[in-house]
């Protein structure tokens, strides 16, 4: 009973409607979503559980649901606004029309396919991070920076350092460039000191420099999915820990990357990227499964690239026992499945290799190199959301209510 009312019998209040605020609301509004979703003809994705496929032969009909966000698309524009009107009937929704924002993320239409970028949340967050920004760096962070837990004085704010990290790391969503330095710079959360507030000014000093920057999702007849693979054997001065950043393409576009820490310490360099390996074949599996029941099938097998031999070599030969009996079972995720055929394994040079930029802080030449390969948009090019975008007759409509 709310504090203040009377209640001898120390009676409960029974919940009839959701309300905001409640740690139940999220879930009982999400129940009664999908249900609805469900009587349409919609079925829960089992690799997502926020997206909703509607097949109905050629037709295809995609629900992306975030709380009370929800994104509807596909090339059948009448049963997109049959379904938005069904769900104002039930729910008295809002037609925000043509996607262009959503949670923070901007979407630019051009005659060749869709630009993400985060501009807004980017001019928020460097207006917001009271430090000088005036002079922009040009590379995420320092090169050959080496951050040590106990050394340095104590930040006299950690409060403030950790907002910052904690928003820099949402706009990695569209800044693969920045993923390695927030991820360093994540690991200090608990108790930041002055070197790590240095280095935090020095990446928001690079971003500031780039304040427009996104990625491009190119339109394309024909779509092939492939892998890049790295990692910075022992880059963790604390711990002697690798460094794993792997980096997917669908076509040429960039749709998943990752800059994380490895759990274990490895006992060399092949180890480490071998390590990197099953952590891209992980990613790779979800992906496969996801794409196949968007309709993109016929995508095995998925070629992995990685710049280490040895690496390659115990992927592919199952019978390296005496080099990787040491090496725990889950690490073997890759050679299974290249033995399916899910995989194949191929060497890519270090200098063509889109995932270092995940593993270490690089020159600014070789950065301004992979980020053009990668096809992620300079800030100069990328359009306001207010000018006249040419839109695409072949990109399908996306509605957001």
């Amino acid at each position: 009973m709310p504090e203040g009312l009377p209640n001898p019998d120390h009676k409960v209040c029974k919940l009839v409607k959701s309300l905001y605020g409640l740690k139940q609301a999220s879930r009982q509004w999400f129940a009664r979503l999908t249900a609805e979703l469900t009587l349409q003809g919609f079925i829960q994705s089992k690799n997502d559980y926020s997206l909703f496929i509607n097949k109905s032969g050629i037709d295809m009909c995609i629900a992306a649901v975030y709380v009370d966000d929800i994104i509807l698309t596909g090339p059948n524009l009448p049963l997109i606004l049959s379904l938005k009107a069904h769900l104002h009937t039930a729910f008295s929704i809002k037609d925000l029309g043509p996607l262009s924002y959503f949670l923070g993320l901007e979407v630019t239409r051009l005659s060749n396919g869709i630009i993400l970028s985060q501009r807004k949340f980017t001019k928020e967050l460097l207006a917001e991070c009271e430090l000088d920004t005036s002079k922009p760096a040009k590379t995420p962070l320092p090169l050959n920076l080496q951050l040590l837990a106990d050394s340095g004085d104590f930040y006299a704010d950690p409060s403030h350092y950790r907002c910052l990290v904690g928003k820099l790391n949402f706009l990695t969503h569209t800044r693969p460039d920045i993923s390695y330095g927030v991820q360093t710079l994540s690991q200090f959360l608990q108790a930041p000191r002055t070197p790590h507030l240095k280095a935090l000014h020095h990446l928001l000093r690079y971003v500031a420099g780039s304040v427009g920057q996104g990625i491009l999702l190119q339109a394309s007849p024909q779509l092939t999915l492939q892998g890049y693979s790295d990692s910075d054997w022992g880059a963790c001065p604390n711990t002697r820990r690798s460094v794993t950043g792997y980096l997917m393409l669908l076509g040429k576009s960039p749709i998943s990357w990752k800059s994380k820490k490895q759990s274990t310490v490895s006992k060399s360099s092949s180890e480490a990227e071998y390590r990197a390996l099953a952590a891209a074949a992980s990613e790779i599996t979800w992906l496969v499964r996801l794409l196949t029941e968007l309709g993109v099938d016929n995508l095995n097998p998925v070629k992995l690239c990685c710049d280490n031999q040895s690496a390659i070599h115990l992927g592919k030969n199952p019978v390296q026992h005496e080099r990787t009996k040491h090496i725990e079972l889950d690490a073997h995720f890759t050679r299974d499945k290249v033995l399916e055929g899910l995989l194949e394994l191929s060497y890519i040079p270090t200098g063509e290799q889109l995932a270092d930029l995940l593993t270490k802080t690089l020159p600014s030449p070789q950065l301004s190199k992979l980020m053009s390969n990668l096809g992620v948009s300079p800030a100069e090019s990328t359009p306001s959301l207010r000018g006249d975008i040419e839109v695409s007759p072949a990109i399908g409509p996306a509605q957001q209510v």
